[in-house]
């Protein structure tokens, strides 16, 4: 009997195998969601619709940043199988009534309430992963999650678009929730063991968010691992920001090179949640992270002044630093926190790395516009040096995990 490839084989776990299904579903809608907005943004704001796409993604993190931590406490005191379910039959109602949108504020009161419910999925999400598979392989279960992450990255809006065409972009927003619906019954087949027994004390809200956040910062190695992040943020957001400007401005190519040089960064970050599946037991986890933010950082070093060719090899290896840093973050945590913890702790690491985005957007957006010609020199010098900052004097986090 053939045996599976290595990253698959966490598949092998049936409760794995429904969480890793729904998600996937949820993840393809998410695709949908965003295609579909692109195209109804044009028709309802014409010229404007970069600024109102723009304002979407800014209310995106801002979601994320505000109610995850939040989320990770209730991931910690209720039922975490009907916590993610109750997010998707949310999604599946607010992405029902994008349809019927006509006014910008609607888009953007509609796609703040999305992500909310977002922002409460994915730390439930990731604290259930632990939860149902071995402490040997739910390292796998991440890198596989991660890696269909990017793949749907990549193919997920090629699909939308397709579909688009065929159906409209409104009705696409009706085939969205029927992704969200699937993905919900789904994870509600899950058994109700999802639920972590935690001693009976009075609920505290504000004291449950310090007590995930302190968990996260006082361990040495999270938090190195959170400030590489910070590194990643900013050469993460100069690629997302920045690279239509380099290839439709200083190059002078067309959407379709553009597109190929995005496809790139999701395949970079593919083919590193595909090595880290097949390395996760001979590399330490904090090793991992550094080589992520260095391979980020420097790869948008040269991106100025780059051909096609090299951007898109460059972009492939931003990609993989990337998720070399935000794939083994997540297995840390699993495995240096209490599974009674863990969604406090997943939730303020979710708002916590958002922050980071917050944070470098604007730097992204700054050097774009003031130094065109040197925005990914300067950015990704800033990026750099705040890995070089952090690695010496955090040294003794950085230990084997």
């Amino acid at each position: 009997m053939r045996t599976l490839p290595r990253l698959l084989q966490s598949l092998r776990n049936p409760l794995f195998a429904r969480l890793y299904t729904a998600q996937t579903t949820s993840l393809l809608g998410d695709a949908f969601t965003w295609v579909a907005l692109a195209l109804l943004a044009f028709e309802v704001g014409g010229a404007k619709s970069a600024t109102i796409l723009a304002g979407a993604l800014t209310l995106r993190v801002t979601a994320f940043v505000l109610l995850s931590p939040w989320a990770g406490i209730l991931a910690d005191r209720v039922d975490r199988r009907k916590l993610m379910a109750g997010a998707d039959l949310g999604r599946m109602g607010v992405v029902g009534l994008m349809p019927w949108v006509d006014e910008v504020w609607q888009i953007y009161a509609l796609m703040f309430l999305l992500n909310a419910l977002t922002a409460f999925f994915t730390p439930a999400y990731q604290a259930a992963l632990p939860q149902v598979m071995k402490q040997k392989d739910y390292a796998q279960a991440i890198a596989l999650s991660g890696a269909t992450y990017e793949v749907l990255g990549v193919l997920g809006p090629g699909i939308a678009g397709a579909l688009a065409g065929l159906l409209g972009a409104r009705n696409l927003f009706l085939l969205n929730g029927i992704t969200f619906l699937f993905s919900a019954l789904l994870i509600l087949t899950l058994p109700a063991s999802l639920r972590v027994e935690r001693e009976k004390t009075p609920i505290s809200p504000l004291g449950d968010i310090r007590e995930g956040t302190l968990w996260l910062w006082r361990d040495g190695p999270m938090r190195y691992a959170l400030l590489l992040e910070l590194s990643a943020a900013v050469s993460g957001a100069l690629v997302l920001v920045g690279t239509v400007g380099l290839v439709r401005g200083r190059l002078g190519l067309g959407e379709l090179e553009y597109g190929w040089t995005m496809a790139a960064f999701g395949i970079g970050a593919t083919l590193a949640a595909l090595a880290m599946g097949a390395w996760e037991n001979r590399i330490p986890r904090t090793t991992f992270v550094f080589l992520g933010a260095m391979v980020s950082s420097l790869a948008v070093l040269p991106a100025d002044w780059a051909s096609l060719h090299l951007l898109l090899f460059l972009w492939v290896l931003a990609g993989a630093g990337q998720n070399w840093v935000n794939l083994p973050t997540q297995a840390l945590i699993a495995d240096r926190t209490p599974e009674a913890l863990q969604g406090r702790v997943y939730g303020a690491h979710f708002a916590w790395s958002h922050l980071w985005w917050v944070l470098a957007y604007p730097v992204a957006g700054w050097l774009g516009t003031h130094f065109p010609g040197g925005a990914f020199l300067y950015g990704g010098l800033v990026a750099l040096s705040l890995l070089l900052g952090v690695e010496p004097l955090f040294k003794s986090w950085k230990r084997p995990s």
